[in-house]
């Protein structure tokens, strides 16, 4: 199958402008390839990420990876984790793996694999390298009130542009 296509735009591009802050990872940096760890065919562990400098009024937060080079016309939601209270900076290395390792009242929307998890990088083979987007949103609100068991990524994603204060983004590629 040939699946040459343009590469998609940022998706973060298309959205309101808000402020950024830092959000790091000790697995790996900004544009660095995902390590093997990661990816949703080997061992499928969520990376550590943590973050800062976001602003004095957030009440809570939401981290996503999204993967905007998937042969879909959606792209594909890798990680939604919604619920972080305010006072939590980080999430450990497999905090993806269920609800029961996410701090607090966190909890995961169901990913584009049908998980309530994380889902590592699983582009197809022969693709074009994939961007997967780690963002964590500051909001102005402690929760969405969102029912997990029902709702899709995209709705949270919906959900959380209208409530977010700032933006935190780390980006990494991998291709097979």
């Amino acid at each position: 199958m040939n699946l040459n296509r343009p590469v998609a735009p940022d998706p973060y591009d298309l959205l309101p402008e808000v402020p950024s802050f830092d959000l790091t990872s000790p697995s790996f940096k900004e544009g660095d390839t995902m390590p093997d760890k990661f990816l949703g065919f080997k061992d499928n562990i969520s990376p550590a990420l943590q973050w800062s400098g976001f602003p004095d009024e957030t009440q809570g937060f939401v981290v996503t990876c999204f993967d905007p080079d998937a042969p879909t016309p959606s792209g594909f939601w890798h990680w939604t984790v919604v619920d972080l209270d305010a006072a939590t900076t980080s999430l450990e290395e497999d905090a993806g793996k269920s609800d029961l390792f996410l701090p607090g009242a966190a909890s995961h929307i169901r990913n584009d694999a049908n998980e309530a998890a994380y889902y590592g990088a699983a582009p197809p083979e022969g693709d074009h390298p994939h961007r997967y987007i780690f963002v964590v949103h500051a909001l102005d609100v402690p929760t969405l009130e969102l029912d997990p068991e029902n709702t899709t990524p995209t709705t949270a994603a919906f959900n959380t542009v209208f409530h977010t204060l700032a933006r935190a983004r780390l980006t990494i590629t991998y291709q097979r």
